[in-house]
């Protein structure tokens, strides 16, 4: 293993003020070394559990930011957001994954860098739901700043899969051979949503050992930029996508989800680009949506207009009040929250709380720590912290991150709490409002109406008039608020179909008798969304509604010939479990001979038909019938 030694001259960044020749100074270099599925555990964040003598280095002689985020849990959105420096909600691009249509006028990162005369490098993920295809110089294995032509600055990106939740749950020795030393799972600390077995130790002890691996790539990246004499003038960024690739962080819209390490590495002659940086630890708030207009900033280019992140380095920092978190449909699980944080409050609204987070879908049923989870939870001994994640959610919730870094207590009903509250309640609906979030629209219809007009999700959802859109919000916000199921027949009468979507959601959302709604059922069974219908047949089936109507109903949207639309009628078959039984016979015989391929042995592709395939596998396996599921 090397340590990379960090040269005199960078380690004089903080004891020399800023020269005025560096307004003459050529652009920057400019370095992403990007991982997967781990929070911020680097030793130079505190933690002496983790073996990262590289990253601690250069941290040493750099910027560490304490307060970063993603602002998605799970990497496509998360990605999405990081590329484009707009909020993934903004694109619909924050689904996992999907094939989205966007603007022809959008101009991602490395578009706007090579235009400024970039060499722009991408080794390897993609993964932003939408082509990268001519977006960047080279996207490939082989990609390096090294291919480019002599003298061109460059922006190249390397991310490290080794420590994704896959890796990570596998437990494959070979993930770890070329450690000298691996770590003590005796000494791991678990938070206390993790069941404390033998299993869950080993595996937080792999996820370490998986990090040290990481830091021997990053030392051998500052290696190469040392051996090309490129070190003075590269800016390098090193960061999480974000949380752990474990239960109560992936896919988890929290904090253990959203925060992120991001150690800055600006060398002295670039120091000034980073001037609003006094100190070399910094509680400044950054998220991933102010990546890509920061990175265009230091490069010297002009930020699009479209982007909607602002730039955090240098004279022209803005400083944010805020960060903006979402989570949305992962693989075939759908669902619906968001986030706001202030710095210490954050704020969480759950608009389909009434799905747990721990569903009964493949993705839960898995190996690794999500089987040790529902082993623990069959024997009957699992935390209380854990037992939450396989109950309905609340509305909303509260967490004090500084006497509660956990997030173990909801302050949503304590007293003293009611202004603040409304103060990040509102502040979250009106930033839906504002950069109309596209997860208030059923997925599948919002699709369906860009293919319709040859547009994009984004200038689709621009064309719905504010009032129009801000009524959506609303439906969506009656969500789990429901006491009389009456008081939902304007919604699910409304004119427009995402309103009685949401009036749909919000019945499903409560418990009590639906007495005298059995006609609108019915006739929204038969409505001219199909989303709508979908849900409508859902609910029916579930509480003994009209069933007939309702199982023809899903059984034609199955065989629908858009794949968004029948991913929802195939989870909505899921969820109804059992009572899909009668459903068999067409999943077995038309639908999943559709979608069968060699993907895992079993689907046609990672996208639309992986989900439908795992949704449809699960239906079945619901009803009693074997499947040889991947694990």
């Amino acid at each position: 293993m090397r340590i990379f030694p960090i040269i005199v001259c960078i380690s004089l960044a903080f004891s020399c003020s800023p020269s005025n020749e560096s307004q003459l100074l050529d652009p920057p270099n400019i370095l992403w070394i990007s991982h997967e599925d781990l929070s911020p555990i680097y030793g130079c964040y505190g933690d002496d559990y983790a073996h990262t003598p590289n990253i601690d280095q250069l941290a040493e002689n750099s910027f560490r930011f304490t307060r970063a985020y993603s602002n998605a849990p799970i990497c496509a959105p998360a990605r999405s957001t990081l590329i484009t420096g707009q909020y993934a909600t903004s694109l619909g691009t924050q689904h996992l994954r999907s094939e989205i249509p966007v603007p022809e006028a959008m101009k991602i990162l490395p578009e706007v860098l090579r235009e400024a005369g970039y060499y722009t490098s991408n080794n390897v993920k993609t993964d932003y739901n939408f082509s990268h295809e001519g977006r960047w110089d080279e996207s490939s294995s082989e990609a390096h700043w090294r291919n480019r032509p002599d003298g061109k600055p460059f922006f190249s990106v390397f991310n490290f899969m080794i420590t994704h939740e896959g890796p990570t749950n596998a437990l494959r020795a070979s993930d770890t051979d070329r450690l000298s030393e691996r770590r003590d799972p005796e000494r791991a600390i678990l938070p206390p949503y993790i069941p404390d077995t033998p299993k869950m130790r080993q595996i937080w002890a792999h996820m370490y050992d998986l990090l040290a691996v990481f830091d021997e790539g990053v030392g051998e990246l500052l290696s190469q930029l040392e051996e090309d004499n490129l070190l003075d003038n590269t800016i390098v960024f090193v960061f999480s996508d974000h949380g752990h690739g474990l239960p109560g962080h992936k896919r988890w819209l929290n904090n253990a989800g959203l925060q992120i390490p991001f150690i800055l590495h600006v060398p002295h002659k670039y120091r000034k680009l980073a001037s609003n940086l006094e100190d070399k630890v910094t509680d400044q708030m950054v998220a991933f949506v102010d990546f890509a207009p920061t990175v265009i900033h230091l490069a010297g280019a002009e930020v699009p207009e479209m982007m909607e992140g602002r730039v955090f380095l240098g004279s022209e920092a803005e400083e944010k009040n805020y960060v903006f978190g979402y989570r949305d449909r992962a693989d075939d699980c759908y669902e619906v929250a968001r986030s706001v944080f202030d710095g210490r409050y954050l704020y969480v609204r759950h608009f389909m709380p009434q799905l747990p987070y721990f569903q009964n879908a493949f993705i839960f049923n898995k190996g690794g720590s999500y089987e040790e989870f529902n082993r623990m939870l069959a024997k009957g001994e699992v935390p209380e912290e854990t037992l939450k994640m396989y109950q309905e959610k609340p509305v909303e919730q509260l967490f004090d991150l500084q006497t509660d870094p956990h997030e173990t207590r909801n302050l949503i009903n304590e007293e003293g709490m009611e202004t603040l509250v409304g103060n990040l309640r509102n502040n979250l609906k009106e930033w839906m409002v504002e950069h109309r979030d596209t997860g208030v629209l059923n997925e599948g219809e919002m699709m369906m109406r860009a293919m319709e007009k040859g547009s994009s999700v984004y200038e689709v959802v621009r064309a719905i008039p504010e009032t129009d859109f801000r009524e959506i919000v609303a439906a969506a916000s009656l969500v789990g608020r429901i006491e009389d199921p009456a008081s939902l027949v304007p919604s699910l009468t409304h004119q427009n179909s995402f309103v009685r979507f949401w009036g749909l959601v919000a019945l499903d959302a409560y418990s009590g008798d639906l007495s005298g709604l059995e006609g609108g059922l019915a006739k929204l069974m038969d409505d001219e969304s199909p989303s709508v219908a979908v849900k409508a047949a859902e609910i029916g089936i579930r509480n003994g509604i009209h069933q007939e109507q309702a199982y023809e109903r899903l059984s034609a949207i199955l065989q629908h010939d858009y794949e968004p639309l029948v991913l929802q009628a195939a989870i909505s078959t899921r969820l109804i479990e059992e009572k899909a039984v009668p459903l068999l016979p067409l999943i077995q015989q038309t639908v999943m001979p559709k979608y069968s391929g060699e993907i895992w042995g079993r689907y046609k592709s990672w996208s639309y038909p992986m989900f439908i395939g795992m949704a449809l596998d699960q239906t079945q396996i619901n009803c009693g019938v074997n499947i040889d599921y991947p694990r």
